[in-house]
């Protein structure tokens, strides 16, 4: 029997700089609102269970969302995104398996790159394991630091809170994560806000996990336009225009 998978979706936000009062993922790419590409191709998968963390005008996205079998949990203040995950522990809480943890606003992942994130979580047996990508220009991203040149990660960085030589790596963290469920839930209770955004960090679990001894991995994804995300109006449209070019 294989082992069942879950998916959380973040799409609590509401996108200050898209200039609009909307929830950030029911803005429109080719006429739909841009979580649900991502929708699409996590249920071409096969998923066991899915859940939505909204919050910023949470109604619109469960009317938008009425005809996709999901879940919502709220999450009534923004405090970051392992804060977000935690709103689902509930639903979660007898769930044995592995979790997905997706971003709303990175509507292109592709089947392939999220059905290669989770075989290679299953097949090693990882705690957690981070998809990331190379950009020429990782402004803004947090940034994997490996274990040497392993396969391991040892933690992300977020841009605000990383040195000099840490923006120096032009490997980033995708937000895409899969995760062994009852370790993702021990991890989170660990995770506090000291950093510069003041927010709990869902990144901040890999730190935690790998400092316990636990394998937490990471694989590259092919394509990089693939896990961008949308953060205005202008990248909106960018990536629109690349993924119709495709």
């Amino acid at each position: 029997m294989s082992e069942k998978r879950a998916a959380i979706i973040l799409a609590a936000g509401k996108g200050k700089r898209m200039k609009s009062d909307l929830p950030k993922v029911l803005h429109q790419i080719s006429g739909r609102p841009m979580i649900e590409f991502l929708l699409d191709t996590l249920i071409s998968i096969g998923l066991d269970k899915t859940i939505v963390v909204i919050g910023y005008k949470g109604e619109l996205v469960q009317q938008a969302l009425s005809r996709y079998p999901v879940e919502f949990a709220w999450q009534r203040e923004q405090l970051g995104t392992g804060h977000a995950v935690q709103m689902t522990a509930n639903q979660l809480a007898d769930f044995e398996g592995t979790t997905l943890v997706a971003a709303g606003d990175v509507p292109y992942l592709s089947k392939q790159s999220i059905t290669i994130l989770f075989e290679t979580h299953q097949k090693v047996g990882a705690a957690a394991t981070c998809l990331s990508a190379i950009f020429d220009d990782p402004t803004g991203y947090g940034r994997v630091i490996r274990e040497g040149n392993s396969d391991i990660l040892r933690e992300i960085v977020e841009h605000k809170d990383a040195s000099a030589e840490v923006l120096a790596i032009n490997e980033i963290n995708s937000g895409t994560f899969c995760f062994d469920n009852k370790e993702l839930f021990a991890a989170l209770q660990e995770v506090n806000s000291n950093n510069t955004q003041g927010e709990y960090y869902l990144t901040d679990t890999v730190k935690i996990m790998h400092n316990k001894g636990l394998r937490v991995g990471v694989v590259t994804c092919e394509n990089a336009d693939e896990v961008r995300g949308v953060n205005s109006i202008d990248q909106l449209k960018e990536l629109e225009r690349k993924i119709q070019q495709k």
